[in-house]
């Protein structure tokens, strides 16, 4: 567990709770939790926001939870992401009962691609005033996302992908990508598929949120959609992540470190409740362990019970502390737990 900056700590103290009750009450499920520093602090102390034992440590694990980091993001998230080659960024958007939002009966998902466009960082000056950045986009890439992305719509209800980009503009990148990707859905043939410019389905997760099922895009468009997503369903703090790639995932909070109101006990750890509740949905997966996914439906009932009974951190219009939160989140998963 990789513990970063801000409100990080906070709320992998709470993660780390909810595993220890699991592993304690499980018969089947045990743990090995590693706490590791990356971030702004770490940077501080050893001089790497990604410190080469916290980076080992993460290498010989089976997954990855982390929480929110400062302003040092880029020199840990994205070097993760590259290494282990997390391609599939996954973020749901869903709306909760008794979560004000701007629409309701919305469940959708962005699949976003992780390891390309102008997250490479390749920017330099051509001279003192002007700074040229790069974008990069493979059919490889493409291909790989598209796939995953269908995938995912195939186990969904709405059986429906909006594919997003802006190739009226970016006529050779977006063009490849939005190519790719329709190539692969000839193989989905009840899948039902659509394409939209990045501006009007900005424009449409406001005016009709609900026609969307899954969202397929590339890396900057994905990171731009998906946060609004979470808001026009209630709020960033709802919102978790999951970092894909064939042998290794990590899973995150979509909001970052907070530092305004960290060591406040204010913070609302829902995000990475439901971040760690998607690890045990992959891990099920790969590991083809049931009694994982079991967990995984136990978070998601548990989250659903706190707000039917308006169970709510401050930033949601509820009146508990971080800690408070937790810890009735707790009691109502132990009843998940002792239910048969």
């Amino acid at each position: 567990m990789l513990v970063g900056d801000g409100i990080g700590p906070e709320l992998s103290l709470c993660i780390e709770d909810i595993l220890h009750y699991i592993h304690d009450s499980s018969s089947t499920l045990k743990f090995n939790i590693n706490k590791v520093e990356a971030g702004d602090e770490a940077k501080k102390k050893y001089g790497k926001a990604l410190p080469d034992d916290t980076f080992e440590k993460i290498k010989k694990s089976q997954a990855c939870l982390k929480s929110p980091v400062g302003e040092s993001a880029a020199d840990v998230v994205l070097v993760l992401r590259r290494y282990f080659e997390l391609y599939a960024n996954v973020r749901p958007s869903k709306n909760y009962i008794n979560i004000p939002a701007i629409s309701h009966g919305v469940d959708l998902v962005t699949v976003r691609e992780n390891t390309e466009d102008l997250y490479l960082g390749w920017e330099f000056y051509s001279d003192e005033d002007t700074v040229i950045s790069l974008r990069k986009i493979s059919r490889n890439a493409s291909k790989r996302i598209a796939e995953y992305a269908f995938k995912i719509a195939n186990s969904r209800k709405g059986k429906k992908i909006t594919i997003v980009h802006k190739s009226n503009v970016l006529r050779l990148s977006d063009r490849l990508f939005i190519d790719t990707s329709k190539e692969v859905a000839k193989k989905y043939p009840e899948i039902e598929f659509e394409e939209m410019y990045v501006d009007a389905c900005s424009m449409e997760l406001i005016r009709d949120p609900r026609r969307f099922d899954t969202i397929l895009t590339t890396n900057l468009f994905g990171d731009i959609i998906s946060d609004e997503a979470a808001q026009v369903t209630g709020s960033i703090g709802l919102a978790p992540a999951a970092n894909i790639g064939e042998n290794f995932a990590m899973f995150e909070p979509v909001h970052g470190a907070a530092f305004d109101i960290a060591g406040k006990n204010i913070a609302n750890p829902t995000s990475f409740i439901l971040a760690l509740k998607m690890m045990f949905e992959w891990m099920s997966e790969k590991y083809r362990d049931t009694s994982l996914l079991n967990e995984s439906l136990k978070i998601e009932r548990a989250v659903d019970e706190l707000f039917t009974k308006k169970i709510k951190t401050k930033d949601i219009g509820g009146t508990l502390s971080t800690k408070e939160f937790n810890q009735k989140f707790l009691s109502i998963l132990s009843n998940e737990s002792s239910k048969k």
